[in-house]
């Protein structure tokens, strides 16, 4: 149960009495359930939670490979933006396997790196102490260890997902093309995870702005795919910490702002709303209305907010999101400028003449 819903009960005070009464209340009805995932998002939930340590795992051996090569003189940072890409671990592995020439390592680039070949050659120009190539061999390694783990994982999370109940009939209703500009995520598993996730939910998450299918996957991870648990869009939105307090005492407000709450499908609709500054989409265009007019950290938690009422919308009503773009909101905002001003000037005893377009 929620400690907030016993915290005024009245009753008994001691550790043994406390306990017994609670039970009976919550035997009567008196006190609501804590949310419960089921056994089988549980199983999915440990499984993501695993390869997101694993990833984070992989990204910290990344680091200790770039401070080696720092210590080498090896500047790669400063012509490659990932070191954990193609042309960043092509050339580790021929600088272990004993190449020196930096004209040679250059050569190993791919043709899409914007760096000048000049650039990339001074940057490969490197002392090559033997302790730190050794230290190098042992990050590549553990490196290439924590890549198979997370593909190990990931067939283990593709299993598990296709053991779960179907919503859509992918055969019969069959997904729609990859939205334009949207790409893959780096650390998209290796599996069709859209597919997937639209079968078991039957939405196509790829379509909404802000929401990719990673963030998808990590709230269904986290909640599941039924929420008839919430009452309505507000418990689901309040559970996940994301609804003011509003804590009053004699009429007067002393906190409005959102509860504390640990809980990595909050985290992953925080991350979701940044993502909607440069979304040319009803929802980026609403962002960067709240963002100018609240601040980023409050529009930031009202856009989270808003992304995790259109989950449960979706996921409640089964229907697909459908985009009404940004000159759609931005009609509908000088609207209600216009109606707010209209009221403003009838309670001056003036009236508002809006000019039409010629």
């Amino acid at each position: 149960m929620n400690a907030q819903h016993t915290k005024n009960v009245p009753g008994r005070k001691s550790d043994v009495e406390e306990c017994q009464w609670l039970l009976k209340l919550h035997a009567f009805g008196l006190l609501n359930n804590s949310f419960q995932p089921s056994n089988e998002i549980r199983i999915a939930r440990s499984l993501w939670r695993h390869r997101g340590d694993l990833i984070a795992e992989a990204a910290s051996v990344i680091q200790r490979m770039q401070k080696v090569l720092t210590e080498m003189n090896v500047q790669l940072s400063n012509v490659l933006s990932d070191l954990s890409g193609v042309s960043g671990m092509t050339i580790i592995k021929a600088i272990l396997a004993g190449e020196r020439d930096p004209q040679e390592l250059a050569a190993k680039v791919m043709p899409g790196v914007k760096a000048t070949p000049e650039d990339i050659v001074k940057s490969l120009d490197g002392n090559w102490r033997e302790e730190l190539l050794f230290l190098l061999r042992q990050h590549l390694e553990l490196y290439q260890i924590y890549k198979q783990k997370i593909t190990d994982c990931d067939l283990q999370m593709r299993k598990h997902l296709e053991s779960l109940g179907s919503k859509a009939d992918i055969p019969s209703q069959p997904l729609g093309p990859r939205p334009k500009g949207k790409k893959m995520a780096r650390n998209a598993p290796e599996f069709d995870l859209r597919s997937e996730l639209y079968r078991i939910s039957g939405i196509d998450w790829s379509q909404i702005n802000g929401i990719d299918v990673l963030t998808a996957q990590t709230v269904i991870a986290e909640v599941g795919a039924d929420l008839s648990a919430f009452a309505s869009e507000k418990h689901f939105a309040s559970w996940l910490g994301l609804s003011p307090t509003n804590e009053q005492s004699g009429g007067k407000m002393l906190n409005r702002r959102t509860r504390k709450v640990v809980n990595r499908a909050t985290v992953a609709l925080r991350n979701a709303a940044r993502t909607l500054l440069r979304s040319q989409s009803y929802l980026g265009a609403q962002y960067r209305r709240l963002r100018t007019r609240l601040g980023a950290p409050k529009a930031i938690t009202a856009m989270a907010r808003k992304l995790a009422c259109l989950f449960y919308r979706l996921i409640k009503h089964g229907q697909q999101y459908v985009d009404k773009g940004t000159e759609y909101y931005e009609a509908r905002y000088r609207e209600q400028q216009i109606r707010s001003l209209t009221k403003r000037a009838e309670k001056l005893g003036l009236q508002l003449i809006i000019p039409t377009a010629s």
